[in-house]
């Protein structure tokens, strides 16, 4: 009896001691398994003679086993909900981050340049069209008032190609304005289209020329309509594509298609660049298309992609934008 009157005072700390759930199995090993002081005490209960004396022996030993198996019932509990805890710490998402998506790609700079100034003639009224890139000399040349004796024409500037045996030279169009004839031939006026697209020329590469660039041509046809028409919807253009506070100004040139012609500067980034050339268009390209030049007029105007892209930017050589480099594509995303 005194073995279980230790035990008793014993047990509740050793069984608050046991910091998991192995510690508790031992300690109820100990305290009340086969080989502890209750299982003696309950198989010397046999040698008491007096049966009163051995009820009372045996109710003894079951409260004290009783006690202490309800106190490591409890701590059991205790240290199962805590290794539930630590798992469930263990596992936990943090649903309030981020989630884990992979690298997505993007246009190319060339062709967010493109759909930009698109965007902005559409918003303007303009339609977007496009064009064959194997273009005739009659819809490259000729319908646009470019004699036989301009260098243009020569092998020299113009990539032509083996077309059998074709009526008409066969060659990769210079620049998109071929569609100015082709549109205007199959539509009645007004007309007012954006004709973005890929050109062709026969340049050597370096910072200032490639081979194969990109050229957004636009034309637009109908009664009365002005140069001031044309500079201010040019100028419009700029002030969108580079900000509000976008000067321009106009400086005589020469085009065989348009007449008056001019190329238009943009003051941007400190100083005065060039963007495009634009005119009115000449009326001996109405005359190629059956308009009659009489009543109608209007303007066309044409840009490099590239070269936009260029002075947003602030990129000084033309090959980067044939760079297949992802560090330098990624600048531009």
């Amino acid at each position: 009896m005194d073995k279980l009157d230790e035990l008793q005072n014993d047990a509740p700390g050793r069984i608050q001691a046991a910091a998991t759930l192995v510690e508790l199995d031992a300690v109820e090993s100990e305290t009340v398994g086969r080989k502890s002081p209750i299982a003696k005490a309950r198989r010397g209960l046999g040698a008491i003679e007096d049966s009163t004396e051995r009820a009372q022996t045996g109710k003894r030993i079951n409260d004290v086993a009783v006690a202490i198996t309800t106190q490591i019932g409890a701590r059991r509990s205790v240290l199962e909900a805590n290794e539930v805890n630590a798992a469930l710490e263990a596992d936990k998402v943090d649903v309030t981050l981020p989630g884990r998506v992979p690298a997505r790609g993007t246009h190319h700079i060339v062709q967010q340049t493109i759909d930009e100034i698109v965007d902005i003639f559409v918003a303007l009224g303009y339609e977007m069209v496009q064009g064959p890139e194997a273009e005739t000399s009659f819809y490259n040349f000729t319908a646009l008032n470019i004699p036989e004796t301009h260098p243009s024409r020569h092998e020299s500037d113009t990539l032509y190609l083996n077309y059998g045996d074709s009526a008409d030279e066969v060659l990769l169009r210079t620049h998109t304005s071929p569609m100015q004839a082709r549109h205007m031939e199959k539509n009645d006026p007004p007309v007012y289209i954006v004709v973005p697209g890929k050109v062709f020329r026969s340049d050597a590469i370096d910072a200032t020329h490639l081979p194969v660039f990109h050229q957004i041509e636009g034309l637009a046809v109908d009664n009365n309509i002005t140069f001031g028409d044309l500079k201010g919807t040019l100028a419009e253009f700029a002030r969108q594509f580079f900000g509000p506070d976008t000067r321009v100004k106009f400086i005589p040139h020469y085009f065989p298609f348009t007449e008056p012609s001019a190329e238009m500067h943009a003051y941007t980034k400190g100083r005065w660049i060039e963007l495009l050339g634009c005119g009115m268009v000449h009326p001996a390209v109405f005359e190629h298309v059956g308009y009659d030049s009489s009543v109608l007029s209007g303007f066309a105007f044409g840009m490099g992609a590239e070269r936009l892209a260029m002075v947003r930017h602030g990129i000084t050589d033309l090959r980067t934008m044939i760079d297949p480099d992802i560090r330098t594509l990624e600048q531009f995303r």
